[in-house]
């Protein structure tokens, strides 16, 4: 067979994301761990998996950008489902606008990744959810007069009942949440109004995402005997490192000052972290606010102490 540069090219290329659960794919995945020297993602694994299998954990997982996170990340979803737990795993930069991200815009996303990888399992309708919903457009429809069209969710008298599942009127509660982070990310007005809308609100939308989202999901897994609920929140590592109006760096106020309610979720969560807060001087109290010390992804080791090449690894 000919060499097919093109296509060879294509398959090299750094940038893209190789999942292992594809058979075409995985093909061109090769284990990088006896050269990183450490087994990072096996020890993600076996915390999710053997030390609290049925309790909820936060892990935090860094690197360099570029280095494959996201390819272990979606080895480790795989190796998940393999052994019988509900794995959902999304790119948080689909979502956010990464130079300008607060925590409900981080809430906001997950809730409505969460309720779109559920849609299968038939969960009730969500009706605290639903009512933050309706607030929430009657803020975008009044405070800055858009349309139902423009929003793209009806006024709330006329909202349908929201369920996890599109209903009759074709409308879901990722649907809706979907349209609300999508007009947010590019308008930066009307994505400060709405944090300040759901800044008070955080308590009360996590505690509806976990009572109408994830432990009915949990229940009904288990029912079909699967093991859990592991959320995967892939690229906030890339969140930028610019300030905070009132000078909190923003990676810091993200993952530091609001640490509690990233590690309010029911379910086992795993987020990506910016390596940049390994360095920091607050990494500290970074540590203190988790009850694991963050997971690094360390690069592929080319060289040794003497700069002599490791040709075992080439």
């Amino acid at each position: 067979m000919p060499f097919d540069f093109i296509r060879f090219l294509k398959a090299s290329r750094p940038s893209d994301t190789i999942d292992v659960s594809q058979p075409e794919q995985r093909k061109l995945y090769i284990d990088f761990t006896e050269v990183r020297g450490n087994t990072v993602v096996t020890e993600l694994f076996e915390h999710i998996t053997e030390v609290y299998p049925d309790e909820p954990t936060c892990n935090l997982f860094t690197g360099h950008i570029g280095c494959g996170k996201s390819t272990e990340l979606l080895k480790l979803k795989a190796q998940l489902e393999e052994i019988g737990f509900y794995t959902i795993y999304f790119a948080s930069s689909e979502d956010l606008e990464l130079a300008d991200v607060d925590i409900g815009d981080v809430l906001l996303a997950i809730a409505r990744r969460i309720s779109q990888g559920l849609e299968e399992l038939q969960l009730p309708p969500a009706q605290g959810l639903r009512g933050l919903l309706t607030r929430t457009t009657d803020l975008l429809q009044t405070e800055f007069n858009l349309t139902e069209v423009e929003v793209g969710i009806p006024k709330s008298e006329t909202l349908p009942q929201v369920g996890v599942k599109a209903n009759s009127e074709g409308f879901s509660l990722g649907v809706g949440i979907g349209k609300i982070t999508a007009k947010a990310k590019g308008d930066t007005q009307l994505r400060q109004k709405l944090n300040q809308f759901l800044g008070p609100q955080k308590n009360e939308l996590i505690q509806a995402i976990n009572k109408e989202l994830i432990q009915p999901a949990i229940e009904l897994l288990k029912q079909q005997n699967k093991q859990g609920l592991v959320i995967i929140v892939d690229n906030l590592d890339r969140i930028d490192a610019t300030r905070k109006s009132w000078d909190r760096p923003q990676q810091e106020y993200l993952f530091i000052d609001q640490a509690e309610f990233l590690q309010k979720f029911q379910c086992h969560m795993v987020y990506t972290m910016p390596l940049a807060l390994r360095f920091c001087d607050e990494y500290g109290r970074l540590m203190a606010r988790y009850p694991d010390s963050p997971k690094l992804l360390p690069m592929v080791r080319l060289k040794d102490k003497n700069r002599q090449d490791c040709p075992h690894y080439l």
